[in-house]
């Protein structure tokens, strides 16, 4: 009986032994989640207005932080809600990581609005105290050319306009 416990503590102590080996050799896998909407508004904030761009690209692009140096490029397509992720291998701590817009699927909601951010930056490291492998990147947006008729009336409903200026 001594002996067989001795056999199951050994078996369950190499068990322990080679998932940590495992775990210090295994390659990170982050993802990276995020959003590109049609800014309806041209507020360059999401409204209820909004709507995700389907089949819309994005760029995922890493630079060393000291020489600037590309060190990962990656594309994804947004599904039909808007939403894209894109799988990262690697710790990329000493880097400068962020998503850019690329592509509009729709030539009506393609403009860049003038002094707005077209990249998101994303922290793509386990060393910073997030345990789960999802990085979420802020919301990026193309503009729609011409403003909906109903911007004012939204803009107001949540505060943004001051009553009065949106009639």
């Amino acid at each position: 009986m001594a002996r067989t416990l001795e056999a199951a503590a050994l078996v369950a102590t190499a068990l322990c032994l080679s998932s940590l080996l495992g775990f210090a050799y295994g390659h990170e896998k982050l993802d990276v989640v995020g959003k590109v909407f049609c800014d309806t508004c041209r507020v360059d904030f999401e409204t209820k207005v909004s709507y995700g761009l389907a089949d819309s690209k994005v760029r995922l692009e890493c630079h060393n932080r000291t020489s600037g140096a590309l060190t990962l490029s990656a594309e994804a397509v947004t599904d039909k809600t808007g939403e894209y992720r894109l799988e990262v291998e690697g710790d990329h701590e000493e880097e400068i990581c962020e998503v850019q817009l690329i592509e509009s699927s729709e030539p009506e909601c393609s403009s860049l609005l003038e002094g707005a951010v077209h990249n998101a930056r994303v922290a793509l490291t386990n060393k910073n105290g997030v345990a789960q492998p999802a990085r979420f990147a802020n919301a990026l947006a193309f503009a729609k050319k011409e403003t909906l008729a109903d911007c004012a009336q939204v803009l107001l409903e949540m505060g943004v306009l001051p009553p009065g200026l949106g009639q």
